[in-house]
């Protein structure tokens, strides 16, 4: 006779149908039990005077459930996350298999599949790679194991993010906003840094930037793109280990001082900067960037970038699409972003201040190049040697210089004429474009200028 077995629930059912028939017992004691009506135990009771214990066996004993991950795919699912998407945290690695490779997965059946083989998340937690450990160990002290095995059996896992403590969010849009770089291989085999600010009451990235360094560059694009989009931000919390705050150096020029050009922008923006020593205080950021070195590699890989031109522009895609995924909705009734200024007050705002003196040529040097100063008609304009001068160089990289709070455009004095009157003859000069002069506005004026770099106390210590 074909051995029968049952499950627990299956086997309690038989044993009370069972001890009902053979002593005659009370049908209500065995509704009791199990929990069911008279009409069931009826039911039972033939069933098991029919086909004995063998009625009891579920009709879905032994079939595999319709949601049953085929093992062909849960194959393709470990191979994937070995050799393609090994970078990924488990939730990263099922937006992955379902954008990519057409294969949709719960994250719990994936994070299942892989545990199994004790495949570990880059964002595994310390209980976790514990647990891991230890049932590692257990595995490699069974005496029968074969050196393959062995090596299979061994794990690397990634250390977990540090925990940075917790505080309220702001409560408006724009209140607070928290920069930082981050220097990380975001291509491989290439270190660039990201710079990113992150808005403090919604987590939202409101400006991200790639360059080669930290740079004031590098800042400026982010500050361009969070005033073109959004506006004039309330404050700015960064670190006192970047650009932001003033680092002695060799070089007493004013342009390498990125602190002071900065805060300068920011001043006449009326954006204040508050800057701390302490990483965990902005804590928002950090977590951001945990975030993004997880995911975002991976997806610039993908996405075939290989420069930093080409990532800056996957950079504006991809922002918008983390951010309607990861953060907190925007209420725009919350938000307190002054007007955007326009393109032409961002392109002058967003300027490297230089001072210089003219030369005995009437020009400036600047950039290792001589300039000669023109009006708007292109006409040059002399000035006596000694003339102090500030240098401007707006975010679009057009020169212009102030001397005696007139503006003059900068153009520059090449090494030899591109020209020869005698050899080359031309009948007539190619006319000059004249060159657009703004007009004398207050961030460029020398007294306020000056007088910003009065009041910085690095420079008062640099020049005591």
């Amino acid at each position: 006779m074909r051995k029968v077995d049952l499950n627990l629930f299956a086997q309690n059912e038989y044993e009370v149908i069972k001890k009902l028939v053979d002593t005659k017992g009370n049908k209500l004691s065995a509704m009791v039990k199990l929990g069911c009506s008279k009409k069931t135990i009826d039911r039972m009771i033939k069933g098991y005077k029919e086909e004995g214990k063998t009625y009891f066996i579920h009709g879905n004993t032994g079939r595999k459930p319709v949601q049953t991950i085929p093992d062909t795919t849960k194959e393709s699912i470990i191979d994937l996350y070995k050799n393609k998407y090994y970078e990924a945290n488990f939730t990263h690695f099922v937006e992955l298999l379902s954008e990519h490779e057409n294969i949709k997965v719960s994250e719990t059946a994936v994070r299942k599949i892989l545990m199994n083989k004790n495949i570990l998340s880059p964002k595994a937690s310390k209980a976790v790679k514990k647990r891991v450990k230890n049932a590692l160990k257990e595995k490699l002290a069974q005496p029968d194991l074969t050196e393959r095995k062995k090596r299979e059996l061994i794990q690397t896992i990634i250390d977990i993010e540090d925990a940075h403590p917790r505080r309220p969010r702001c409560a408006y849009f724009g209140e607070l906003i928290q920069m930082d770089a981050s220097e990380h291989p975001w291509i491989a085999g290439v270190k660039w840094h990201l710079h990113i600010a992150v808005d403090d009451s919604t987590n939202n990235i409101v400006g991200a930037y790639f360059d080669t360094q930290e740079t004031l560059i590098g800042y400026y694009n982010v500050l361009y793109q969070i005033l073109n989009q959004y506006g004039i931000p309330y404050k700015f919390l960064t670190d006192k280990r970047t650009v932001f705050e003033y680092k002695r150096r060799d070089t007493s020029t004013v342009e390498d001082d990125t602190f002071t050009q900065f805060s300068y922008a920011c001043k006449q923006l009326g954006i204040e900067i508050q800057t701390s020593s302490v990483a965990q205080a902005k804590g928002r950021v950090e977590r951001m960037f945990q975030t993004l070195q997880s995911r975002l590699p991976l997806e610039m890989k993908l996405a075939g970038v290989t420069d930093i031109d080409s990532a800056n522009e996957f950079l504006n895609s991809y922002i918008k699409k983390f951010n309607a995924k990861f953060t907190l909705p925007i209420d725009h009734n919350k938000s307190v972003f002054e007007k955007q200024p326009s393109l032409s007050q961002l392109n002058l705002t967003l300027a490297v201040l230089v001072e210089r003196k003219i030369d005995c040529g009437h020009c400036i040097k600047y950039d290792k190049k001589f300039f000669k100063t023109i009006d708007e008609k292109n006409n040059p304009v002399y000035h006596r040697k000694g003339t102090e001068a500030i240098v401007i160089k707006a975010f679009n990289g057009e020169l212009y210089a102030t001397i005696n709070d007139v503006v003059y455009a900068l153009d520059e004095v090449p090494e030899k004429e591109r020209f020869s009157k005698n050899f080359d003859n031309i009948a007539i000069e190619p006319k000059l474009k004249t060159k657009y002069i703004p007009p004398m506005t207050h961030p460029w004026r020398a007294t306020s200028f000056k007088s910003f770099l009065r009041k910085q106390n690095h420079l008062k210590d640099k020049s005591a």
